[in-house]
């Protein structure tokens, strides 16, 4: 590969949070060298890219995006979603295993992992199922799905209700070493629901979901860990109890980290409006005080990744009545331009939402992607944080239309994206003095 030397750039380091203008030189396919303040050497014959002052940082890593294939390639497909994850400066997505069919068996991870090869132009990690058929009653085998490539396990979208069973697969989880992902929403107690309960599902005469869905899985979940040591991931958290018994578990020196998505950061309750299905999700969004208290969350540590919740779905499943239409939305595309709001309101540094959208979910996974170092490897995006636009849905690279930021103005946007030095996507927004 002939070298590239992105220059002119203001570097931002989201496993340290150093900042400061600098040049990357890159080099098959790797980070050869970093000149903080300085230009680095320049091999003859190699390609240059002026940065223009812009923000160069370690490409996003979204640990949560249904991508649809095998099975639901009407909705989506590995080469349409990591297009949309390259346009959105996501340079490693987890696919989730509730496939048809299910990731459940070493020779479905080997398909998504040959297919990803031949037709993503990310990197994609397959997350495989931690019970067969997503069933929630007999384990998968851990250990030959480690073999032959995933990277965690969950059940998707459905939690694992049977304590026993949640209990074998943490001790199996603890044995290899593996990660464990838990959507944590007991669906007894979602019932019927369909938005988060309280005032505005009474006025929208909507059935409530109470937080106690959540938080009850949750607490369980949390003791099942001091039981069996292993290390639990839960998802996705949405209400300020949830914060608190994460952080409780964390000071009482647990193996528990969590998610949140970037719709409960930045939307609320109120964001349904006159029942629009896209706003229709799992975790519900939730109210004003619940969204301040992740954000805040997400500051203080307790909250440790940002993820896209990536669940497109088709025109029949979403233009329905509200309680009929499918839970899901559009997310990897604008998870950074959507993140951003937080930067641009004041509500959390820059450094500190770059952390979690890229060098924390690296480290959970124990990849060398999400640092700003020498021979770490060269997924890199360039962003104009400034950048304003409306967001056209139509315009979206992903086969399904159904973002919750439809229309919404947005500020800052994906310039360049690299996925191991080689360019993956370019702005139309950019011009470089390559």
């Amino acid at each position: 590969m002939t070298a590239l030397v992105l220059s002119n750039a203001t570097l931002l380091d989201p496993a340290t949070g150093r900042e400061g203008l600098g040049s990357i030189l890159i080099e098959d396919g790797r980070i050869a060298d970093i000149a903080w303040g300085t230009a680095p050497g320049t091999p003859e014959n190699s390609q240059k890219i002026d940065c223009g002052s812009l923000l160069l940082t370690s490409g996003l890593i979204d640990l949560r995006a249904f991508v649809g294939e095998p099975g639901a390639e009407h909705r989506e497909t590995l080469a349409s979603a990591s297009a949309a994850a390259a346009a959105g400066g996501v340079t490693t997505l987890v696919c989730m295993p509730d496939t048809n069919p299910v990731i459940d068996g070493a020779p479905i991870v080997d398909f998504v992992l040959r297919r990803a090869r031949d037709t993503a132009c990310v990197t994609v990690l397959p997350a495989a199922a931690i019970t067969k058929g997503l069933a929630g009653k007999e384990m998968t085998e851990f250990g030959l799905l480690q073999e032959a490539g995933a990277v965690a396990f969950t059940d998707g979208l459905k939690a694992v209700t049977n304590a026993q069973v949640m209990r074998r697969a943490l001790t199996y989880a603890r044995d290899f070493g593996a990660l464990l992902m838990q959507h944590v929403e007991e669906p007894d107690l979602v019932g019927e629901g369909v938005m988060n309960e309280g005032e505005m599902a009474s006025r929208l005469g909507l059935t409530g979901i109470p937080r106690e869905a959540e938080t009850v899985m949750l607490e369980r979940d949390i003791r099942l860990v001091r039981l069996t040591g292993a290390r639990y991931h839960a998802a996705m958290i949405s209400c300020a109890d949830s914060v608190e018994i994460v952080r409780r578990a964390k000071q009482d020196g647990l193996p528990v980290t969590c998610g949140v998505s970037v719709n409960n950061l930045v939307l609320n309750e109120g964001d349904i409006g006159h029942y629009r299905t896209f706003c229709k999700l799992s975790p519900p969004l939730r109210t004003e005080a619940d969204r301040h208290a992740v954000v805040q969350a997400l500051n203080d540590g307790v909250i440790d990744v940002i993820v896209s919740d990536h669940n497109p779905q088709d025109v029949e499943t979403k233009r329905l009545p509200f309680a009929e239409a499918a839970d899901g939305a559009l997310g990897i595309e604008t998870l950074l331009g959507a993140a951003l709001r937080l930067v641009h309101t004041g509500d959390m540094p820059l450094a500190r939402l770059l952390a979690a959208l890229s060098a924390n979910p690296a480290k959970l996974l124990g990849r060398e992607a999400g640092r700003l170092a020498v021979g770490a490897p060269a997924d890199l995006v360039l962003i104009d944080t400034d950048v304003p636009y409306v967001l056209d849905k139509r315009a979206l690279k992903s086969r399904s239309k159904n973002s919750p930021f439809d229309e919404a103005r947005l500020q800052g946007a994906a310039m360049l994206t690299l996925v191991g030095g080689r360019i993956v996507h370019r702005s139309d927004f950019f011009e470089s003095a390559a």
